[in-house]
């Protein structure tokens, strides 16, 4: 529960240091800019940005890095919309329906839906954290290996809800990526499928294959367009349209209360975080939503639930970095880095003895989702602008940045080699219809589901029984087979829906369900 005596304490010292507010705007360009340029994480981003906090005072130094990662969190799902290249891996699910938004001329009303939910699902983390940071920390220290191969599972599973019309190419782009997630050499010391190339033993630079899977195969698909938006009267910038797409997000509270509660709860479990968060909150919204045959056509519902869910992740991992010492992903041990610098050391201990610390970060980074607003609306009206840019000159400049963004993270020519070669993948996979985003969710989870697998297999030595003892285990097996449950019942109903529809009317052109 909020100890008001600590929450007092947290205002008084964030209204006694007005200079500290001087980094919040630009860590939220920092992180907007850095965020929506393909190959540069929000992890980079931060590690570029940690050498100077070390010359700042402690509560400066945290509200800079946690401004960069606040804007970070929004700033992927730019080029995810505007050209449908997740700025990160957790703004996949954006791009189903972000896309398609933009291309039919609505970018601005997209980018306007992904900014609140942004905004909002931001927010509703850090109130969840500010009243359950105890009970959620308790409840992730008993997650172990077998609960992680769990959730990986469920979210390999949902690939067959979000792969369109056909199932089974869901499910196969989604094996084929696993199997690419699982090259190289395993925390057993067996190496597979390296063919002898020294660089594949740490597996395929995840990063740089997601870009090409995504968007270099996306712009080589492009080359016969003149502009991302064919027809002229919808490329216009509109301030007012995106204002409209931040109401209509509004309009769906449920939606982004949804998205928010998954992605606090998945983003608190080290290592899974948003990735599958906000594959979780857009299967959901699919499966309850009465229109779900529109999703992946343009739905902004869709950008709802991936948005609200991946940027409600943050929250989910700064309570596992307060509670445990833990951090949920590269941008959280970033800022452990920033603690270690200033001597504050995270652990168990470090909510019962520095609550006023805690909750001074936690007010700090509410301030931030409000100001997230105000900044993403300029910063959106000026990015929307790339509509207006013909494709022979934002395509070279789109792969020579992804290529010196890949060179960056690999420090070699294995992340442009990467690139490349699995942008000629991604075409050749949207050419025969296959499911590009299925590979790249199957090749973000290859390693997590082999490594939890192996874990479990070593603790439990093989014996079925083990799974009896694990209830929480148990519990998500359970919610994941409801949940697909559910989703073969809707569709079930769809199509049922649609033969009658066609049997009444033998004019109509039966829809697919």
């Amino acid at each position: 529960m909020l100890d008001l005596g600590s929450a007092a304490s947290a205002i008084d010292l964030l209204t006694s240091s007005a200079a500290a507010w001087i980094y919040l705007i630009p860590g939220l360009m920092v992180g907007l800019v850095f965020g929506s340029m393909p190959g540069i994480s929000i992890t980079m981003a931060m590690a570029i940005f940690l050498p100077l906090t070390l010359y700042m005072d402690f509560l400066p130094a945290i509200i800079f890095l946690t401004s960069i990662y606040t804007g970070a969190g929004f700033g992927g799902s730019v080029p995810a919309v505007l050209m449908n290249i997740p700025g990160t891996s957790s703004a996949v699910a954006t791009t189903f329906d972000g896309y398609p938004m933009a291309r039919a001329g609505r970018h601005n009303e997209a980018l306007g839906v992904a900014l609140a939910s942004s905004v909002i699902g931001t927010l509703s983390s850090y109130v969840l954290l500010l009243f359950l940071i105890v009970p959620v920390s308790a409840v992730v220290l008993k997650l172990g290996p077998l609960e992680m191969f769990a959730i990986a599972v469920w979210g390999l599973l949902l690939l067959g809800s979000l792969s369109g019309t056909s199932m089974a190419r869901g499910l196969l782009a989604g094996t084929f990526g696993v199997l690419l997630g699982t090259i190289g050499m395993n925390t057993a010391g067996y190496i597979r499928g390296t063919m002898g190339v020294p660089w594949l033993l740490d597996g395929v630079p995840t990063i740089p294959a997601m870009m090409g899977l995504l968007a270099a195969s996306q712009l080589l698909n492009l080359i016969n367009t003149t502009y991302l938006i064919e027809n002229e009267d919808d490329r216009k910038i509109s301030f007012s349209a995106i204002i409209g797409g931040v109401r209509l997000a509004v309009s769906h509270p449920a939606i982004i209360f949804r998205g928010a509660t998954i992605g606090a709860i998945i983003g608190a479990i080290p290592g899974v975080g948003s990735s599958i968060s906000n594959l979780i909150s857009y299967s959901e919204t699919k499966r309850n939503a009465p229109d779900a045959d529109s999703f992946g056509k343009g739905n902004p519902k869709g950008v709802i639930a991936a948005e609200a869910a991946n940027s409600s992740s943050e929250g989910g991992a700064m309570a596992t970095m307060f509670a445990l010492g833990i951090p949920g992903g590269g941008a959280t041990a970033i800022l452990l880095a920033a603690f270690a610098m200033h001597n504050i050391i995270g652990g168990p201990q470090f909510i019962a003895q520095n609550k006023d610390i805690v909750y001074t970060i936690i007010f700090s980074n509410v301030i931030q989702a409000v100001c997230l607003l105000f900044v993403g609306l300029l910063f959106v009206y000026v990015a929307a602008s790339i509509v207006r840019v013909p494709l022979r000159f934002l395509i070279p400049s789109v792969l020579a940045v992804s290529t010196f963004g890949a060179y960056a993270i690999t420090n070699s020519l294995a992340g442009p080699i990467t690139l490349y070669v699995f942008a000629l993948i991604g075409w050749g996979m949207m050419r025969y219809d296959y499911p590009v985003a299925a590979a790249v969710v199957g090749l973000l989870l290859g390693s997590l589901l082999e490594q939890n697998l192996i874990r479990t297999l070593q603790i439990s030595r093989g014996e079925i029984g083990y799974l009896l003892d694990r209830p929480g285990a148990m519990l998500i097996l359970a919610l994941m087979i409801g949940s697909l449950a559910l989703t073969s019942l809707g569709n079930y109903r769809r199509a049922r829906k649609a033969r009658r529809a066609a049997k009444s009317d033998p004019g109509a052109i039966p829809q697919k369900p």
